[in-house]
């Protein structure tokens, strides 16, 4: 059941990214459920909000491999990571490359280098966590 809830989330965070990937306006001015400070924000950091995003692509591509992987040997993992920053790479360059037909938009380079540092931070995240969780339960195991 947390595989789908898993990959429930992240479609729909995929689905986001291409959302404000493609919008007509590169600065977000017609979105005006979003507060103002983000949209300052966001348009002060122009490459660096494409990064935020993919932080939960990668963490959330890594939890999904674990758990439908859970029953392989470690030297998968190592496999999975990998797969994972392809697959979040793949993600970014669908996104930008859907920009050459938007009017007001162009595919920025700099954008595929932040999604996929924002995916490998994001992946490593989520395998530091992982880390912390298994050293706390043997510590709990030993007391």
């Amino acid at each position: 059941m947390i595989q789908k809830i898993l990959l429930l989330i992240l479609l729909l965070i995929i689905g986001v990214v291409f959302y404000f990937s493609w919008l007509p306006d590169p600065g977000f001015r017609s979105e005006t459920y979003l507060p103002n400070w983000l949209l300052n924000w966001s348009n002060h950091y122009y490459n660096l909000r494409t990064a935020i995003p993919f932080l939960a692509v990668g963490f959330l591509l890594e939890a999904y491999a674990q758990y439908k992987s859970s029953n392989e040997l470690n030297r998968a993992k190592n496999f999975n990571f990998i797969q994972n920053i392809g697959v979040a790479a793949i993600i970014v360059c669908i996104a930008e490359g859907g920009q050459y037909i938007i009017h007001k938009r162009s595919p920025d380079l700099m954008d595929v280098f932040y999604g996929i540092i924002g995916s490998i931070i994001g992946a490593i995240g989520y395998n530091l966590l992982k880390k912390i969780q298994k050293c706390e339960t043997d510590i709990n195991l030993r007391s």
